[in-house]
């Protein structure tokens, strides 16, 4: 009988992904030893400011990541091994049960390196060697290395930026200044609900906490913006300089198609808007927002085209964030264009980063970034990484080959998690490992030239340089 470590043997080797000696030598010699700059996750502030310890594998890994349910659910597994009420040990037997099935799923590939580069674990995941990598873990992450400092610190990762709503006081993030020395934690502004007027009802138990912690009395239009303005001047004093929208699509309008204050009026008073009122609202009050952050010298990030919660008995039952999202076909080039060229023309377009979720917007986000680089900054209008269903191997290649052809990669911003969870930094080695196999390729080919120095140059620009370079924290 084969050993579980026997058969991982030339699984997840060193050259893992790296088909040619110059990927090899790229990785190894200029990408993989460089820092780690996460400028877009959901981790916990409150867990890296307080260093928090994990009670088991199951806590840090399971809890909170909607990629293992949905294979749980595929597989048939209950959702009481998911979210529901089964021992932390259970469901990550459950998990262990599922793992060889995921098998050319991106969750394969990440489960095992996970095992392998935060606890040594050479052996495959499955229902024989769950219960004991289940105890192997747990028992690590008691030792003061594995709490959540020392998960960064092991990763290499020098900054993480969090995702956090207006109307958050930061505490955690000012606490973090003294107690995480090896990773700096800023925030980054995600006002999604400021502009979510679909729901009037939830819409305005909001507006009073956006007054209650802005100090702003919210009746008008223009109180909104003060009150934005506020949160953003207390974000940017604390660090801040960076904002972060989720969006199925942006939304464009002459300005003063509709009356502004009319909508808002109509909003706090309880009634509904349709849907062309909605949108004029988001569109208006986005704009507003981009000119703030112009002024600010913020970059803004648009992760466009998710459709989220479409599951309603499912939502009902357990919540957005569960697992029930997909990849939209929302028609994104014509509104985009014409919003960020409405900023352009007043010189008010910030640093932008476009994420999209369908592979199919590749290319229309690869030439929109150079309809507005304007050669102000380097790279000033990026095309993000490869988002959510598409950061994986084959995702992330159409990514880099689309942004090679139709633009600049050497400018490129590199990888992000986007992740809630503290095991999931070796995704930027994932993708070091596919950029380099990409370009090493290239040169095995004859396209381009084995100039390891300049080669090596690019590779560590885009793994870390140009992220430092361009967000200037």
């Amino acid at each position: 009988m084969i050993s579980a470590t026997e058969k991982a043997s030339k699984f997840l080797t060193e050259d893992f992904l790296l088909k040619s000696e110059f990927a090899k030598i790229l990785y190894h010699d200029y990408a993989s030893k460089l820092p780690i700059i996460d400028y877009h996750c959901h981790l916990s502030p409150k867990d890296i400011a307080t260093n928090r310890k994990f009670n088991s594998i199951s806590e840090v890994w399971l809890a909170g990541d909607h990629y293992k349910w949905r294979a749980m659910r595929t597989l048939g597994v209950n959702e009481q091994y998911i979210t529901g009420n089964a021992t932390e040990e259970e469901k990550f037997q459950k998990w262990a049960e599922t793992v060889p099935y995921t098998l050319r799923n991106p969750l394969y590939h990440w489960t095992h390196l996970e095992l392998q580069r935060y606890f040594g674990i050479q052996e495959l995941l499955g229902p024989d060697t769950g219960a004991n990598i289940y105890k192997q873990t747990t028992a690590l992450l008691q030792t003061p290395e594995y709490h959540t400092q020392g998960l960064l610190k092991k990763m290499n990762v020098e900054l993480v930026c969090s995702t956090d709503d207006p109307v958050d006081n930061l505490e955690f993030h000012k606490i973090a200044e003294s107690s995480s020395p090896n990773t700096k934690l800023l925030p980054a502004f995600r006002p999604d609900k400021v502009y979510a007027v679909e729901h009037p009802q939830s819409y305005n138990v909001y507006l009073q906490r956006l007054s209650d912690s802005s100090g702003v009395s919210i009746n008008q239009y223009d109180d909104l913006l003060s009150a934005l303005q506020n949160r953003i001047e207390f974000f940017h004093s604390n660090g801040g300089s960076l904002s972060d929208h989720g969006l199925e699509q942006l939304y464009y309008f002459e300005l003063g198609t509709y009356d502004i204050q009319i909508i808002f009026s109509k909003v706090i008073s309880g009634k509904s808007l349709d849907q062309q009122e909605i949108q004029y609202f988001k569109f208006h009050t986005l704009y507003e927002l981009c000119k703030m952050y112009h002024a600010k010298g913020w970059t803004q990030q648009f992760h466009l085209g998710a459709l989220r919660n479409t599951n309603e008995r499912m939502l009902g039952l357990l919540g957005p964030d569960t697992g029930f999202d997909s990849i939209g076909d929302f028609s994104q080039a014509r509104a985009l264009a014409s919003f960020l060229n409405l900023l352009d023309g007043t010189d008010q377009l910030t640093k932008t980063i476009l994420y999209n979720l369908n592979p199919s917007d590749n290319e229309v986000m690869a030439t929109m970034i150079g309809n507005f680089n304007d050669g102000s900054v380097k790279g000033k209008i990026q095309f993000g990484s490869a988002w959510w269903f598409l950061d994986q191997k084959d995702g992330m290649e159409k990514q880099i080959n689309s942004l090679s052809n139709m633009g600049l990669l050497s400018c490129f911003v590199g990888m992000l998690t986007d992740s809630r969870s503290f095991l999931s930094f070796p995704r930027h080695e994932y993708f070091r490992r596919i950029l380099c196999n990409l370009i090493g390729q290239d040169v095995a080919n004859g396209e381009l030239p084995a100039d390891e120095a300049w080669l090596g140059k690019i590779v560590s620009d885009i793994s870390y340089y140009n992220a430092k370079n361009y967000f200037n924290f």
